[in-house]
């Protein structure tokens, strides 16, 4: 098994991961991750180890997203994803959960960078602080601060939103 194998079968979970987060989809996800490993591919022979191998991953899936999205505009909008169903809530559940999930997206929406970008990685990436802050370039305090502070700006906009 050469190299790029093995970093193809121990990173790909983790790289579909987050493009799944990035696009909103599966199908777009799993074209990201196959542009993300063949960008890898012809890259790695300039890879000089001094980032993490997540990160830089990670880097190249979110440059090729933004890229892609410049480029086709290809973004996958809320309206478009399946509604989760969840047979023990009741129809009143249903809506007031549907309700929270859709102001959490708009929150998130609006949320400036780096804070949004931050929590996104932190949470639905599942990516430690040191890799969130290797993909930045700063430090994994700053992740850390950076992540503490959007969780607050999401709470109090939640909140503003329940008074």
């Amino acid at each position: 098994m050469d190299e790029f194998e093995l970093i193809y079968r121990q990173y790909f979970a983790l790289v579909f991961s987050y493009a799944r987060r990035l696009t909103g989809s599966d199908h777009l996800a799993e074209e990201l991750t196959a542009d993300t490993f063949f960008k890898a591919l012809k890259a790695l022979k300039r890879y000089d180890g001094q980032e993490n191998l997540q990160a830089w991953l990670c880097t190249i899936a979110k440059n090729t997203w933004r890229s892609q999205h410049r480029k086709y505009g290809r973004i996958t909008s809320l309206e478009h994803q399946p509604e989760p169903q969840d047979s023990a809530d009741s129809p009143a559940q249903a809506l007031e959960n549907r309700d929270a999930t859709w102001r959490l997206h708009e929150v998130l929406h609006a949320m400036p960078e780096p804070y949004k970008e931050v929590f996104s990685l932190r949470v639905f990436g599942e990516l430690p602080f040191a890799h969130i802050a290797a993909l930045f370039g700063k430090t994994e305090t700053w992740a850390r601060v950076t992540y503490h502070r959007a969780k607050q700006k999401i709470y109090a906009q939640m909140e503003d939103y329940h008074d």
